[in-house]
């Protein structure tokens, strides 16, 4: 009895809040990708053929049938050295317009902080996107594109990205709850930052006047630190420190407005 009893305290110690935070996040997570695939027959490869097909038609069409001007050789790995971090981001953000109404009674009875509903859209997603890194690496074998020493630097690009998603994320998932026409906005708003990001070109490729302008997304560092592993001369530091600003910019004013709201999304869901 003293001896159980001396174990509980020190079982309760080391589940501090942000331990059962992390083992919550993983739990949901995980449940989200065994949910996903286990009702496809396909699975993991739905998770990859989407960047994949639209790859080959944007290959199609800048290389065969315009003639490409854009990017760099091999364009393949060019783009889908963009397409697969964009369908992370995309794909996360969409589904944060539904984070607090798709599963609105689970969310009222349970006591762990709501950030999670968001959080584990962003891992999920970006386990995905981890798990498509060898497709690209196929391609960058088959193409014969070189991998460089910048390759490093997706160790920072991929903490950058998912701090960026989470951000937009939280300041998207509660005023969707209020304003339900804004989960359609968004996924206009998307569909005009698919060409307004450096996903089918580079920021170089941009008119001179506008790379400066360009350079604002906080997608394009981004995508920049990925495509440098294969194109180092796509590095753009002052894209990347922009990237950064925009980053911290979106997680403070997401953590903001979901701080603000929170206790009237449970009252609303």
């Amino acid at each position: 009895m003293t001896t159980d009893a001396a174990a509980r305290p020190e079982a309760r110690r080391r589940w501090s809040p942000l331990e059962r935070y992390r083992r919550s996040l993983w739990i949901l997570t995980t449940r989200d990708l065994k949910v996903r695939y286990s009702t496809s027959a396909l699975g993991y490869l739905w998770s990859i053929l989407d960047p994949l097909v639209m790859a080959a038609i944007y290959w199609f069409v800048f290389t065969v049938v315009f003639g490409r001007g854009v990017g760099h050789e091999p364009y393949i790995v060019f783009l889908l050295a963009g397409l697969l971090p964009w369908m992370w981001f995309t794909g996360a953000v969409s589904d944060s317009t539904r984070a607090f109404t798709r599963e609105a009674k689970l969310i009222r009875s349970t006591t762990i902080p709501r950030t999670i509903w968001v959080a584990r859209l962003v891992l999920s997603k970006g386990i995905e996107f981890v798990a498509s890194i060898p497709v690209l690496a196929l391609f960058v074998i088959f193409a014969g594109a070189t991998l460089h020493v910048e390759a490093l630097w997706w160790l920072l690009a991929i903490p950058l990205q998912a701090a960026l998603t989470l951000g937009i994320g939280l300041l998207v998932a509660p005023l969707v709850v209020f304003f339900r026409d804004l989960e359609r906005a968004v996924k206009l708003v998307l569909r005009f930052l698919f060409y307004a990001s450096p996903i089918i070109d580079g920021l170089g490729d941009l008119p001179e006047q506008l790379q400066f302008w360009g350079a604002f997304n906080p997608l394009a560092g981004i995508f920049s630190l990925y495509r440098a592993a294969f194109f180092p001369e796509e590095l753009d530091w002052f894209a990347v420190a922009i990237s950064a600003a925009m980053t911290v910019l979106f997680l403070i004013v997401g953590f903001l407005v979901y701080r603000a709201s929170i206790r009237r999304v449970l009252k609303e869901i």
